[in-house]
């Protein structure tokens, strides 16, 4: 195969395909001109009606108004017909057939002056000089005349333009049809035509290559229409004298029918040379056009080419030009070329002559799997999968693809998923596996086995795992097999069971499979909107929660008791019982499973210390408490009660050894468990909240993740005694001054880090998570006891407002954690709470005080602005919204004159100069300049 020719730059990594097929006939002839009689019949009797009676109509009234409307219809030119809307282009071009056999240079004249009207120059050519106008002299004459700007624009309208195309093509369709019993071999029509068609392709203006393109390549295809029946019919005349000629029959039969043959081979073999005349002159030239709309066409159509007629165009003489243009700049060009290769793929007795041409590019197909166009790299994956159906690429060159299960792209991701489960999962593309349908091979367990071995790659990270399963699930029938994952995971077979690595991977698949069974995302989604579901989809989703209850009802307890000492199987296990249909147990009387789960459920939440496990044993009992009915929820309610009773216990046994000079951890695990219970339930704290502010008062160098939990859980019955107090109709002195004096409590502790801002330090760094804790709890009490949001109101008294002194401190202590940029933050050690403590959540807290009027924006505002040049990208972003919401507010002149000052020491005159001119404009270039550096 020859070397690539010079080709435009590739793009690697991701317009729509246009192509306007050959309209087909939907109607006949007979049918139009009953229809035109029944529009003639309509208008002459609206012109002859009256009053209240109608006309007679009669035949000679008839006679003449189809006259007139044929008589009309014949003084339409062929370019009007072709603007028209096409009805009557199969008339047009058989009245046009039957001129050309009595006046052939008029004939010929009149198609050639519509073939120059297509392209938008008015040029006509007489009768008398069509035999003696040279072609290349015309062709001159139409790029002067685009030159001047004598050309008419069709592309003034996308749909007038597309309508156009479409009537173009099918007179040109109509025309091959009509002539291939004669004028279409005379060498002289149809040569003449596309020696102007070649030339005028090849011509400077685009509009005259454009269309000279649309139509020869139009040609091409109607060509092979012709040729294939004029094939079809020399097969059975070569059939027909074969059978003679076993008969020894040599009389005139045999003689007339080698004459059709010869005839009918010749036929063809002029046809194919017209063939080849177009895509010398005209697709070789035109496949690298500058115009991609242009490249699509020619690359369209190759592709058809070669699929209807493989005896002469299945040949790396053409496919070449396939592989050469999946390296277009063109995102269509490289999808048209895409589309014609997986449709050629896809014909099994094309594949052995595609060897060669799959040898020389197969490599280029891979690399747009992952294309800078999704829709052409999820087009390349289908064309690789042809390539795995056929065994043409070998297993260790998909290492790439792989990759892209976790890419960003969903479409990418699902083309990927569907390879992966068709190539490693059902393997249809092993030729043994294809050949034993039905057999053990396609069972559940062989599936979801496969699986396993592909998560193994992604273990460490259950986040990439989900990725890999949300890719695979909706290929993969195995993963709804609630029963066989079950079954799989209460093995007792030595030789069945699954080794650590495998049920962990097993355990997350069953989790993925359910929330996604019943509606839910297991991956983000890119648009960050609540997907929409239709009636059908929400009656299916219930259905999946019926089945998912059925199978784990009896099982779930089994489950949980075999995996709870596994801290890495424990969250997806318990969270399983958020979806499934708790009035179900009740129906099914299985009310003593249910009790079992929770205080299963119960012990896992003390066995465990896990943020993750924590969090998912909390969700599942509150689920229960709250969607169960009757004795069952009684029940749950009251197991709510024995843990919150259990949790206090252990607080204060734990309390009572730190201060007897014990270990901290017992104290660290269990606050962490009353942090997380509290982020989704009232704890009535009373007894223990004066232990905490004890323990943080006379023990003030243990641990720093031991003094932000003790704080956390203040700060949380701080906020739930607030919501109870304000959502109260009647409010008791007693609960004000209760919360009074834990709040108040709570604000000195938080003050004391500002006052002494080193204990936030550790080793000299002034970035800690106890330091994040401090800025965001006390920015969020002062927003939550805002002074205006209880002014004249009997909670009057509530209200809070820190004093410009602790505002100033306070702002010392999160200046330094804005002071980071997002990739440092990035290289930050992975604890289990980082998220909730970066330069992100400390910019919100500032801005959330700026914003809602919680302190002074004459404080904070001007040094939150100040700062922008220190601050990293995602920190900026937050700074800008701020700017946005205090300009709705009203005038901040004042403030950003205050941050200017700050910034640079500038002089009182430049300062009024500043204000005088106009301030916004100076300081948002400032502003600007900051955040784009």
């Amino acid at each position: 195969m020859e070397d690539e020719p010079a080709a435009p730059e590739p793009t690697t990594r991701r317009s729509k395909r246009t192509r306007a097929e050959v309209r087909p006939a939907d109607f006949t002839r007979s049918d139009k001109i009953e229809d035109e009689l029944e529009d003639e019949r309509e208008e002459s009797s609206d012109e002859f009606q009256e009053p209240r009676r109608k006309a007679k109509r009669n035949k000679a009234t008839e006679g003449v108004s189809t006259s007139a409307a044929a008589g009309r219809k014949a003084d339409l030119s062929l370019i009007e017909v072709i603007k028209g809307n096409g009805k009557e282009i199969p008339d047009v071009v058989k009245r046009w057939a039957e001129h050309y056999e009595r006046n052939p240079k008029s004939a010929m004249a009149e198609l050639l002056t519509m073939l120059f009207e297509a392209c938008g120059a008015k040029h006509t050519i007489r009768e008398e000089d069509v035999d003696e106008t040279d072609v290349d002299d015309v062709v001159v004459a139409l790029v002067n005349k685009a030159k001047k700007g004598e050309v008419e624009d069709y592309h003034s309208s996308k749909r007038d333009f597309k309508n156009f195309k479409d009537n173009l093509l099918y007179f040109w369709d109509n025309l091959v049809s009509e002539c291939q019993n004669g004028p279409l071999f005379d060498q002289s029509l149809f040569d003449r035509c596309l020696d102007y068609i070649i030339a005028l392709s090849c011509t400077p203006p685009r509009s005259y290559r454009q269309i000279a393109s649309l139509m020869g390549l139009q040609l091409v295809t109607s060509f092979i229409n012709v040729t294939k029946m004029l094939g079809s019919r020399r097969d059975t005349t070569q059939r027909q004298l074969d059978a003679e000629k076993n008969k020894k029959n040599d009389g005139p039969r045999v003689e007339s029918l080698m004459v059709r043959l010869s005839t009918t081979h010749e036929k063809i073999t002029t046809m194919e040379e017209m063939m080849r005349k177009i895509f010398i002159g005209l697709f070789v030239h035109r496949y690298r056009d500058i115009d991609p709309d242009i490249r699509m066409s020619c690359i369209e159509s190759l592709g058809v080419w070669v699929l209807s007629y493989p005896s002469l165009f299945l040949q790396d003489v053409y496919l070449k030009y396939l592989g050469w243009t999946l390296n277009d700049k063109s995102a269509g060009v490289r999808k048209a070329s895409v589309l014609a290769l997986q449709n050629l793929y896809d014909v099994d007795d094309s594949v052995p002559s595609l060897n060669l041409f799959t040898d020389r590019f197969y490599k280029r197909m891979l690399e747009l799997a992952d294309d800078i166009d999704i829709p052409v790299a999820v087009c390349a994956i289908g064309l690789v999968k042809q390539l795995l159906r056929h065994q043409l690429v070998p297993d260790e060159e998909l290492g790439s693809l792989y990759d892209l299960l976790i890419d960003d792209p969903p479409d990418v991701r699902r083309a990927i998923g569907a390879l992966v489960y068709d190539h490693l999962i059902a393997q249809k593309f092993n030729d043994s596996q294809s050949r034993s349908t039905g057999s053990d091979s396609d069972s559940s367990e062989v599936h979801i086995n496969r699986m396993l071995q592909i998560l193994k790659e992604f273990s460490a990270d259950p986040i990439l795992s989900s990725y890999v399963i949300d890719d695979v699930w909706d290929y993969m029938v195995a993963m709804k097999d609630w029963n066989c994952i079950i079954g799989m995971l209460l093995a007792d077979n030595p030789s069945a069971e699954l080794d650590e690595l495998d049920a962990t991977s097993l355990i997350r698949l069953l989790f993925a499979s359910i929330r996604k069974a019943v509606g839910e995302r297991i991956v983000p989604a890119t648009d960050n909107r609540n997907p929409h579901h239709t009636k059908a989809q929400k009656e299916m989703f219930e259905n999946n929660k019926r089945n998912i209850t059925f199978a784990m009802m009896k099982n779930y307890p089994k489950l949980l008791r075999k995996f709870m000492p596994d801290k890495d199987k424990v969250a997806p296990l318990v969270e399983i019982v958020v979806h499934m249909n708790i009035e179900l147990i009740s129906l099914k009387r299985q009310e003593q499973n249910f009790k079992l789960i929770l205080q299963l459920m119960n012990e896992a939440f003390f066995k465990h210390g896990e943020k993750d496990n924590l969090r998912a044993c909390v969700k599942a009992i509150k689920f229960c408490s709250t969607e169960s009915q009757g004795a069952l929820q009684d029940f749950a309610q009251n197991q709510v009660k024995v843990l919150e009773d259990d949790l206090v216990a252990k607080l204060k046994s734990a309390i009572k050894d730190v201060v007897n000079g014990g270990d901290e951890y017992s104290l660290l695990v269990n606050l962490k468990r009353l942090y997380e219970l509290q982020l989704l339930h009232k704890v009535p704290l009373d007894s223990l909240y004066q232990d905490l502010v004890h323990i943080l008062r006379s023990f003030r160098n243990i641990d720093d993740e031991v003094v932000a939990f003790l704080l956390l859980n203040m700060f949380l019955n701080v906020s739930w005694c607030l919501h109870s107090i304000s959502s109260s109709e009647t409010v008791s002195e007693m609960s004000l001054s209760s919360l009074l004096g834990k709040r108040d409590a709570l604000l000195e502790e938080l003050q004391y880090f500002l006052n002494n801002p080193f204990k936030l330090h550790d080793d000299g760094r002034s970035k800690t998570q106890l330091a994040y804790r401090v800025c965001g709890m006390l920015a969020d009490l002062w927003c939550l006891f805002k002074r205006t949001k209880f002014a004249s109101t009997n909670l009057e008294i509530l209200g809070y407002s820190p004093h410009g002194s602790i505002i100033e401190k306070y702002w010392r202590i999160c200046e330094p954690l804005l002071d980071v940029s997002d990739d440092a933050e990035d290289e930050e050690e992975n604890k289990e709470y980082v998220e909730e403590n970066n330069a992100d959540t400390v910019m919100f807290a500032l801005a959330r005080l700026v914003a809602t009027d919680s302190v002074p924006k004459e404080h904070l505002a001007p040094e939150i602005i100040s700062h922008l040049d220190k601050y990293g990208v995602s920190v900026g972003e937050i700074v800008k919204h701020l700017l946005t919401a205090l300009k709705k507010k009203g005038d901040i002149s004042i403030i950003l004159l205050e941050a200017l000052k700050r910034v640079r020491p500038l002089t009182a005159h430049l300062l009024a100069v500043l204000y005088c001119v106009d301030v916004y404009i100076c300081v948002d270039v400032w502003i600007t300049s900051n955040l784009d550096a």
